[in-house]
């Protein structure tokens, strides 16, 4: 994450069924084990900075019940870290789902197996229905719980001896986590959060924040205001987004599959709870974009489409770093189909714009 690419890209969701689409077609990506080894070594063999899972304990129901195969982000991390060698590897984690102790624990586990590769996406969650399967409720406060749970996270990596804590949310007794992670005071973090509460927790506690935007000229406000929140903070954050990505020779033929398998063959019953739940329980995404934009979350989850030829993909990726953006998470309907066409025909135009190692 801290190499020479100007503009960072990683792929992302290649741990869940579908990835980021949810469509019928059944060269859909199926997310097994060797479908995640394949994906994550090509995206390393090809100079991708990161590889960036979801998580996700149900799915969203509909013919292909979306999403409800998944791994679980920290063995599927210490997996592929056994079997990477250059590439970063993120671990996505719901704070109200996983103790700060164990996180701790599992988190330097893959960080000494990665050789220091290791990153953490600190989420709260949003589904009300994977809180049951816990029987847990999300705070009323969760960006409060989040900060109380890095720093627990931090303090057992920083302390001498063992520790109490007397939190809001956590009262410990004891607390000790051995070994640290390579890195202090901890991995590289992210967050993706557009609400007041989630942009000030990623000013104070995150390298990077995840933000979406609908239209790629509205994301230069997004970038301002993480940078504004961060120096009032004395901190520096970078912002990344998130995109899926149908590259063809033409644009026609990219416009076409994209109908085909977000419109045509989309999923539309798990389209439907994806949406209601997105848009009454998180905060993920501009208001607008849920009545505007069906066949970008049927084509990947509300991401912003990159549908083109190689030379429209690129130039909108660079449009995307003129707004202060520095870096991207790439979702394909299938990476390993899909990877190798972005590899030879696009990273090549990236590199001549200057956004990539050539």
């Amino acid at each position: 994450m801290a190499g020479p690419g100007r503009f960072k890209l990683g792929v992302f969701a290649a741990n869940a069924d579908g990835g980021l689409a949810i469509t019928t077609v059944p060269e859909r990506w199926r997310a097994g084990w060797d479908d995640n080894l394949a994906a994550a070594r090509m995206a390393e063999d090809a100079g991708f900075e990161f590889f960036l899972p979801i998580a996700r304990w149900q799915g969203f129901g509909g013919q292909t019940r979306a999403r409800e195969w998944s791994f679980e982000t920290f063995t599927w991390a210490a997996g592929l870290a056994a079997a990477t060698s250059r590439i970063a590897l993120f671990m996505t984690v719901h704070v109200p789902l996983v103790h700060p102790v164990y996180a701790a624990k599992a988190l330097a586990t893959v960080h000494h197996i990665s050789h220091g590769r290791a990153g953490l996406n600190i989420v709260c969650g949003w589904n009300p229905g994977e809180f049951a399967m816990f029987a847990t409720t999300p705070a009323a406060r969760p960006y409060k719980q989040a900060a109380e749970w890095l720093d627990i996270i931090e303090r057992a990596y920083a302390a001498d001896a063992p520790f109490d804590v007397a939190g809001e949310y956590y009262r410990l007794r004891g607390v000790v986590s051995r070994p640290a992670s390579l890195q202090r005071p901890r991995p590289v973090t992210m967050n993706a959060a557009f609400s007041d509460a989630g942009r000030d927790f990623a000013a104070r506690h995150c390298d990077y924040l995840f933000s979406t935007f609908t239209d790629i000229e509205d994301g230069r406000r997004h970038v301002a205001d993480i940078a504004g929140r961060a120096a009032a903070a004395g901190r520096r954050v970078g912002v990344l987004t998130v995109a899926h990505v149908v590259c063809r020779e033409t644009t026609a033929e990219a416009e076409a599959y994209y109908r085909h398998y977000a419109v045509t063959a989309a999923d539309q019953a798990a389209v439907d709870a994806h949406m209601a739940g997105k848009k009454a329980f998180a905060g993920s995404h501009d208001a607008r974009a849920f009545d505007l934009y069906r066949q970008r979350f049927a084509g990947g989850a509300g991401s912003y489409p990159l549908v083109g030829s190689p030379r429209k993909v690129a130039e909108e990726i660079a449009a995307i770093a003129a707004e202060g953006y520095g870096g991207a998470a790439l979702a394909f309907v299938n990476c390993t189909e899909e990877l190798p066409f972005f590899r030879d025909r696009v990273l090549p135009l990236l590199a001549q714009a200057g956004l990539r190692a050539g």
